[in-house]
């Protein structure tokens, strides 16, 4: 095992700008999400993975895998959100649940959410980038995320 090194100064303050950049983006745009359109991130995030999905609907543990969660988080997401009346559970004819699907109220919830938060993401976000910079954070994002993903055995890097 190779003995552990710190990080350089200048190591530590960029990680420090980026982990607090990202602190703050994720802050606001859950502000702006819950102020503008009632729902919270996890929710938005449920709808349109929902709404991305065949018919509006999905097994929950399709859902769980999608969005990266255990199942117990989406259990108790879903259970919140089935109160507001923005999804639904659906049985099998014996009344199992087997799965959910987005209500009405649910899919009005997205789709008016879809185009303010697309526009708070560029505001706060691509605004702030020029195109070079915009790139190499996509293929840095990348090369991370393939990189995790091949050591851990998860996703399309996986073998």
């Amino acid at each position: 095992m190779t003995k552990p090194r710190t990080l350089e100064p200048e190591q530590w303050e960029l990680w420090n700008s980026w982990m607090q950049a990202q602190r703050l983006l994720a802050r606001e745009l859950d502000r702006d999400l819950q102020r503008d359109y009632g729902i919270s991130k996890a929710e938005f995030s449920v709808l349109v993975t929902l709404q991305r999905a065949a018919e509006g609907q999905m097994r929950v543990g399709e859902l769980a895998e999608s969005l990266g969660w255990e199942k117990s988080r989406v259990a108790h997401q879903l259970t919140r959100m089935e109160n507001r009346e923005l999804v639904d559970r659906i049985a099998n004819r014996s009344g199992r649940r087997i799965g959910i699907r987005l209500t009405a109220k649910g899919r009005t919830a997205v789709e008016n959410a879809i185009l303010g938060h697309g526009d708070n993401i560029r505001r706060y976000f691509f605004e702030t980038l020029t195109p070079e910079q915009a790139a190499a954070i996509h293929a840095w994002s990348r090369q991370v995320v393939d990189s995790i993903e091949a050591r851990c055995g998860e996703g399309p890097a996986a073998p």
